[in-house]
């Protein structure tokens, strides 16, 4: 099956393509392409269409392995995207793991604790572009999380106000985290070692947590 195939069953979103969100690196061991954590996969898809095609030309006199790095994808669009470099280069692909992207600890198991109470950081202001905050407990965000900022906690995740950047909850395992906001507008959010691409924007206060294995809306 051709990766364009694959790329049917996606769903689509609107908005206009940067062609800016995937750098590509050169190593003496490899090509790296770095890709923007923020952007939704389908531009990343896009875009990589437009860029293969030169990149081809490189690897004429070249064989070294190409690694994707920077964000976490889900299993479909990593095959896309896998797929597409293959077809048109026929290289080897690798992509960095969970525990190397996600920059607090390598999540070797997943164990479930009880997280109703927990040590918690409460924090009194909105979380802006380019800062971060870790805590081995719960975290509460009384403002916003803006797009550019990133939190992480060992137990759950509250925003009082929109989650536009990334978070990760259960980050050292804890299937039983949970995350939640007044409104959600980010493209992915994390619990242990899972991620969920968001595709529309949530509202009405939703509580995401693991069932069945993958990143569900609860019922609240």
């Amino acid at each position: 099956m051709k990766w364009k195939e694959l790329l049917k069953n996606r769903p689509k979103k609107g908005g206009t393509m940067m062609l800016n969100n995937v750098r590509i690196k050169q190593t003496t061991k490899e090509i790296i392409l770095s890709v923007n954590m923020q952007t939704e996969s389908q531009q990343i898809i896009q875009e990589l269409e437009e860029k293969l095609p030169k990149l081809k030309e490189f690897y004429q006199n070249s064989n070294v392995p190409m690694r994707v790095t920077g964000k976490l994808f889900t299993e479909a669009d990593r095959k896309i995207i896998e797929k597409m470099i293959i077809e048109e280069i026929k290289v080897e692909v690798k992509f960095d793991e969970p525990s190397d992207l996600l920059g607090l600890h390598a999540i070797k198991k997943t164990f479930e604790i009880d997280t109703e109470i927990s040590e918690t950081k409460y924090i009194y202001n909105s979380i802006r572009s380019g800062m971060k905050e870790e805590f081995v407990g719960s975290i509460v965000i009384c403002g916003d999380v803006h797009s550019g900022a990133e939190i992480v906690a060992g137990g759950n995740i509250i925003i009082l106000g929109t989650l536009r950047g990334v978070v990760h909850s259960g980050a050292n395992g804890n299937n039983k985290a949970i995350i939640a906001a007044n409104t959600i507008e980010a493209t992915q959010i994390r619990i242990s070692n899972l991620v969920k691409e968001v595709t529309e924007k949530e509202e009405r206060c939703p509580i995401f947590g693991i069932k069945n294995d993958a990143i569900e809306l609860l019922e609240n």
